[in-house]
């Protein structure tokens, strides 16, 4: 078995998000996985498989190496330039070309559908981006951010993940480091070009969280979810961390969703008061 533990911000949702990510990747990536929290001393993410020895550093090596594809519906036309993996079955009556979809695969991997931001169910998409960004090309950015720090910095993003920074354009919006309003900042950063420090891992990886989980809804733009402390397995996680009632220990918090344009954009989270 295989164990690896990694600091978390569990005021920071999309560390949390992330943090369900890697135990999603690591179930499919080393063999039957477990995660949980720890918050005695300092806050923890620990996850546990029966395969690789260290389930961390084997999903950052498939991120590090993943080929991002975008995914559409069989027979659709794609614009030009733009190459796409035809699905059977796909989440949308109408395919939007912003919105689609993505596979992550790559040599040292199978593949991997993602797109909870296209999902056409009662489901809230908890899409957040918005203008001219693709999820495609959100996605393939935040990538190539992470071979960038596994070429350049791999001990330290191994070791701290979800903290390890670095100058990222348009994202996805789950890390709230990154996140800014023209009011806020005083000016627009994309006017004039720059960038904010944050992290891809949790980008990508709060992604991959949510493809089978999503926060509670609590209020116009508000939402919530909670942090477990014993080891489960993905299945059981998605739920707790959607709010679903449980006798185990847990901490629930409640965050806002700031408005950036057409963007929304995650705020850091308030821990509820324990019952």
């Amino acid at each position: 078995m295989g164990t690896s533990d990694i600091p978390v911000d569990l005021a920071n949702p999309g560390q949390v998000f992330a943090c369900l990510g890697f135990l999603e990747a690591a179930d499919v990536l080393c063999g039957r996985a477990e995660g949980g929290f720890r918050w005695q001393a300092e806050e923890r993410f620990v996850l546990a498989t029966d395969g690789a020895d260290d389930p961390v550093r084997e999903v950052l090596a498939f991120l590090a190496t993943a080929e991002v594809t975008a995914a559409a519906p069989a027979g659709w036309q794609a614009p030009d330039g733009l190459d796409i993996r035809e699905l059977d079955s796909f989440p949308t009556p109408e395919a939007d070309k912003m919105a689609l979809p993505l596979v992550l695969g790559g040599d040292n991997g199978p593949d991997i559908p993602l797109g909870h931001w296209a999902d056409g169910s009662s489901r809230e998409s908890f899409k957040l981006y918005a203008g001219n960004r693709s999820a495609v090309k959100i996605a393939s950015d935040m990538i190539a951010l992470i071979a960038a720090l596994w070429r350049d910095r791999r001990d330290q993003v191994v070791r701290d993940p979800l903290n390890t920074l670095c100058a990222m354009g348009g994202s996805f919006n789950f890390d709230p480091r990154g996140a800014w309003t023209a009011i806020d900042a005083g000016y627009s950063p994309n006017e004039h070009k720059h960038k904010v420090a944050a992290s891809p891992v949790v980008e990508v990886l709060a992604a991959w969280g949510l493809e089978h989980a999503r926060p509670m809804e609590v209020g116009r733009r508000r939402a919530g979810y909670a942090a477990w402390q014993e080891l489960l397995p993905p299945v059981l996680a998605r739920a707790v961390l959607s709010g679903v009632p449980t006798a185990l220990p847990v901490r629930r918090f409640t965050f806002d969703l700031a408005l950036s344009g057409k963007n929304k954009v995650v705020q850091f989270a308030v821990e509820e008061a324990a019952a």
